[in-house]
């Protein structure tokens, strides 16, 4: 308790008032119980996002040459796919549960609104889990292709589950499908609260950063073996699927994401003035490269006149809003906000700028980098990549707040008056820590694993073995 409300009045310190979300004593250790889990979570969800379209690549590969290290390798992935739905299957029904203990008010007043896309979401669950089951035991049981086409409901599944999650995710940020009638939401229109406006930015967006999470991790793990000595056909193989797809989505990344940050200006000009740390509304906005929010202004950074403008209405004359359009109640943490967002926007630039590498090198030479350095950074990607899918999550997230439902609920209205969150904090600390040394655990046992090399004889098309 005592860590937990330092920490609470460090965060107000740093970010200026969080408005009447204070007079709820437990209401900062219910935020960082959501945030655990959300965190722990949404990693796999990138791998169950991206992974089964690697697997399936190699898979087809398989089909299309005969090549029997394609066959290995998505047979090995496929295994390694299966635990890792098997532990976001755990995190997920953690999660499932916080939402009704946490936040009961918000259940109640708006679960008829956004409930919908929650139940597509479990048709998708399931459709996944029934066809993971039969590609990773198929595998010498199934015809070729008949064995390959079991796994594209896998990807489609793990598609729509994501899909469905971000639409409630969205409406959040700015609800519609109902009219709230003293308190209550009614007249409820399901499929337009489905396809909020904030959907589809969203989704292309988290869906990138997926691939860029699965591809970027994959794709060290195997470049720490290639500097190490490891250079024979499989290594190689296994390296470039994934960082071939990695690096063909972060520079898309950068388009997409100046989509979604019109999107929040346009919807939410007080989270954008967070992002920049803009106290004032302005024509021709610049943009501060670090430095600190304090008393409506940044100390210490580096300006760039006009360009928040620019970048938020091609136009660097533009008007943008500043925090002082809101009461001080109304206002996100900004400093929290604001570092989250430019360390977002950092690695991503990065991990662009590592692509362009790989992807030029192999253009123009045909062959690997060289650069002991490039393959380094390669390691290091893969958790810069989480590292920026977690700031993008709190750039989201504290940004909306102090809202659960934007300009409708404050967070502070939606928890529980139950007692005990901080203990019940304390107690996910530890199941995750298990759970993730658990799953490393597992992980590492199945590289030492031969039964998924036992078989080296190339499938044909159509035959069973």
């Amino acid at each position: 308790m005592v860590v937990a409300s330092t920490l609470s009045d460090l965060a107000v310190r740093l970010s200026g008032s969080l408005g009447p979300a204070l007079d709820q004593p437990d209401l900062f250790q219910a935020r960082q119980v959501q945030a655990l889990s959300l965190a722990f979570h949404i990693v796999l969800v990138c791998f169950g996002v991206a992974f089964p379209t690697m697997v399936l690549i190699l898979d087809g590969l398989s089909l299309r040459t005969g090549d029997p290290v394609y066959r290995q390798i998505a047979r090995r992935w496929s295994r390694v796919m299966l635990v890792l739905f098997a532990v976001g299957v755990v995190s997920g029904t953690i999660l499932s549960f916080e939402f009704g203990l946490l936040w009961p008010e918000f259940m109640a007043r708006f679960g008829d609104v956004f409930g919908f896309a929650f139940a597509l979401e479990g048709f998708s669950f399931f459709i996944e889990a029934i066809f993971i089951a039969i590609y990773v035991y198929g595998w010498d049981r199934l015809p070729a292709r008949t064995h390959f086409l079991t796994g594209i409901p896998i990807v489609a599944a793990g598609l729509t589950g994501s899909l469905f999650v971000l639409s409630v995710n969205g409406w959040m940020n700015n609800p519609t499908g109902f009219d709230l009638v003293d308190g209550k939401a009614v007249n409820i229109r399901p499929l337009e609260a489905l396809f909020n406006d904030q959907l589809w930015h969203t989704f292309v967006h988290m869906t990138l950063a997926a691939y860029m999470v699965a591809g970027f991790m994959t794709a060290g793990v195997y470049a720490l073996g290639w500097l190490r000595g490891r250079r024979d056909r499989v290594q190689r193989v296994a390296l470039m699927v994934p960082l071939t797809l990695a690096c063909l989505v972060a520079p898309a990344q950068i388009v997409v994401g100046d989509w979604a940050a019109r999107r929040v200006a346009d919807a939410q000009p007080t989270k954008l003035a967070a992002f920049e740390g803009l106290g004032t509304t302005q024509q021709g906005a610049p943009i501060h490269l670090l430095g600190w929010y304090r008393d409506g202004e940044i100390v210490g950074g580096i300006e760039i006149p006009r360009l928040l403008s620019l970048l938020a209405a091609h136009d660097p004359t533009a008007t943008i809003t500043g925090l002082d359009a809101v009461p001080a109640a109304d206002r996100p943490p900004v400093n929290v906000v604001r570092i989250s967002f430019q360390l977002m926007v950092a690695i991503g630039t990065g991990l662009a700028a590592l692509s362009a590498v790989y992807l030029l090198t192999w253009w123009r030479r045909r062959r690997l980098p060289r650069s002991r350095w490039f393959w380094r950074a390669v390691v290091a990607a893969g958790p810069a990549a989480i590292l920026a899918m977690w700031a993008g999550w709190t750039t989201t997230e504290v940004g909306r707040q102090p809202w659960i439902v934007y300009r409708v609920m404050r967070t502070s209205e939606a928890v529980t008056q139950a007692g005990g969150i901080p203990y019940g904090l304390t107690l996910l600390v530890a199941v995750y820590a298990l759970l993730g040394v658990a799953t490393i655990w597992v992980l590492r046992r199945m590289r030492h694993d031969p039964t998924d090399m036992d078989s080296t004889s190339s499938r044909r098309p159509g035959n069973s073995r």
